[in-house]
């Protein structure tokens, strides 16, 4: 078996520049990086609340547990796509100011 040596032509580099970084790819990436965190935040609050559905846990399943998880989801990105906290506006204001450095 040999290795063949792989040339630099034929791997794709990433581009380094902005001109392919449009506003809106930066703004849709934030708003998506923003509804990340907030689902993660919902989950944690639901998990610490000891994360049954119902008081005494007669519905708790893995199948009911995915479709809370799903809404939790949907959710932060109704809240990111609407504003939410605020953090996709920081990160878009962010790189707009280093991408002009």
């Amino acid at each position: 078996m040999s290795i063949e040596p792989v040339h630099s032509s034929s791997v794709s580099q990433p581009s380094l520049s902005t001109s392919k970084d449009s506003p809106a790819k930066i703004k849709q990436a934030a708003t998506d990086f923003e509804a990340l965190l907030l689902a993660q935040m919902m989950k944690s609050a639901r998990e610490a609340s000891g994360g049954d559905l119902t008081a005494d846990g007669a519905d708790d399943s893995e199948a009911n547990s995915t479709m809370i998880e799903l809404g939790e989801q949907q959710f932060a990105q109704a809240l990111a796509s609407s504003g939410g906290l605020g953090i996709a506006k920081m990160i878009i204001t962010g790189l707009a100011k280093n991408a002009n450095r």
